[in-house]
């Protein structure tokens, strides 16, 4: 097994059951001795926290939206995840670059140059070393949201916003099929952690 750290980022729709998978990825990795370390975005950092609480709750527009996602992303790469990868630390994200050309590029529908602009100019060309991407259909994620008590300004959003968003994660995996891993969501947490060890496992020997 390779034993330089990695970058590993988890993405997918509201829903799609990012958090359960995390915590189990998480475990996986110490289980084989590798030190590891869970962030998330919009946040990992004190001021990405706070851009979190804004991006989360308070209406503005898209634009405004997509440079706050990538100014609290500047901050993440510099504090946390660069750091932590020299350390030698394995860096697990949920969400980073992905999210924002489903989110702000697909569901809120800003022009995809201007976001690789963005992703150019705040990361140049770093990217994730894998990016498991959990699909479900958009009625799942729907049906699996109605459980919440309280929603922010994106769990808000209607079917169609969240049809375009997995419309572009799903184009992004077509573009990026050696980074980017589609796990069917879907299926019995017991299964999709089967296909997850599986996997990883072949992608850790690489």
């Amino acid at each position: 097994m390779s034993t330089h750290a990695r970058f590993i980022t988890l993405e997918g729709m509201d829903g799609a059951g990012k958090s359960t998978h995390l915590a189990w990825l998480e475990n996986h990795l110490r289980q084989r001795g590798l030190e590891v370390l869970v962030t998330r975005e919009p946040g990992g950092t004190l001021l990405g926290e706070k851009l979190r609480e804004l991006l989360l709750n308070e209406p503005m527009h898209p634009e405004t939206e997509a440079l706050m996602m990538f100014a609290a992303r500047r901050e993440h790469l510099h504090q946390v995840i660069w750091p932590a990868l020299a350390k030698g630390t394995w860096v697990i994200s949920d969400r980073f670059t992905d999210a924002s050309f489903a989110y702000q590029g697909g569901g809120r529908g800003l022009d995809e140059e201007r976001l690789r602009q963005l992703e150019r100019w705040v990361q140049g060309d770093f990217q994730p070393d894998l990016t498991l991407l959990f699909d479900v259909p958009v009625e799942v994620s729907r049906a699996r949201l109605a459980n919440n008590a309280t929603l922010d300004r994106f769990e808000q959003e209607k079917n169609d916003f969240f049809s375009r968003v997995r419309d572009a994660y799903l184009r992004r995996a077509r573009a990026f099929p050696e980074r980017i891993r589609v796990v069917d969501s879907s299926l019995p947490l017991e299964d999709i952690q089967g296909e997850l060890a599986t996997l990883l496992a072949l992608w850790l020997e690489r």
